[in-house]
């Protein structure tokens, strides 16, 4: 397989990611393509879209064994599930499967067509393969069946980021850091209150606590 370009977005590490694409809307990515995909002819009429497809490359995830069964997080880490009924990063094909919002198509004199994306779950600089139109009347299947996967659905944690440490985030970035926090990005296994986690934004390094459904950010700190 080919890969075609790379995704930039505000997440550098894979900590904090968000589990599933959408979950974060603001999460903003702009995909640049290496030659000769970046030409005007092969997005004609892409802007037609509001979603698209990006197939991808779980980068960081690639092992030479391969193991039937994973953990689910959602589960707590302690059930097993088969790696073909999850979405775990850790496939026999490092293939990741995401559907965005297309924002706006650029054409730029040094890296020719960019298109800008919305509701990433890839962290900053992951290979794509390839990218595709969505059609909601093919793609959409609102009455499906989603496992372990549909009680997590609406799972959010409260987020108390205090105005003089979100202040440090730049105001059209802080949305994004809110929405990751709210999708509780520590392992779901780990309870203890007094923990303290830190999730990469920007260049920033986001220091936070979680006691049950309620999550605190304690420190912002400039990298």
């Amino acid at each position: 397989m080919k890969i075609i370009g790379t995704i930039y977005t505000d997440l550098p590490e894979k900590f904090g990611v968000p589990r599933q694409a959408g979950a974060v809307p603001e999460l903003i990515g702009k995909i640049i393509f290496n030659a000769p995909y970046n030409v005007k002819e092969a997005f004609d009429g892409i802007e037609e879209f509001s979603h698209l497809w990006i197939l991808w490359s779980f980068s960081e995830s690639i092992r030479d064994e391969f193991s039937p069964t994973v953990r689910p997080p959602r589960l707590n880490g302690n059930k097993r599930k088969g790696v073909f009924a999850t979405r775990s990063p850790f496939r026999p094909n490092n293939i990741g499967l995401s559907c965005v919002k297309l924002e706006r198509v650029e054409h730029t004199k040094d890296n020719g067509v960019v298109l800008y994306v919305s509701g990433v779950d890839m962290k900053n600089g992951t290979p794509v393969f390839d990218v595709k139109p969505y059609i909601a009347y093919t793609d959409s299947h609102p009455d499906a069946q989603c496992s372990f996967a549909e009680t997590f659905k609406d799972y959010s944690l409260d987020v108390d980021f205090p105005q003089e440490l979100l202040d440090r985030i730049p105001k059209e970035k802080r949305n994004g850091i809110v929405g990751v926090l709210s999708q509780a990005p520590r392992p779901a296994y780990q309870n203890d209150s007094e923990r303290i986690y830190g999730v990469r934004y920007l260049n920033f390094d986001v220091k936070f606590r979680v006691n049950k459904k309620s999550l605190t950010v304690i420190d912002v700190i400039e990298i």
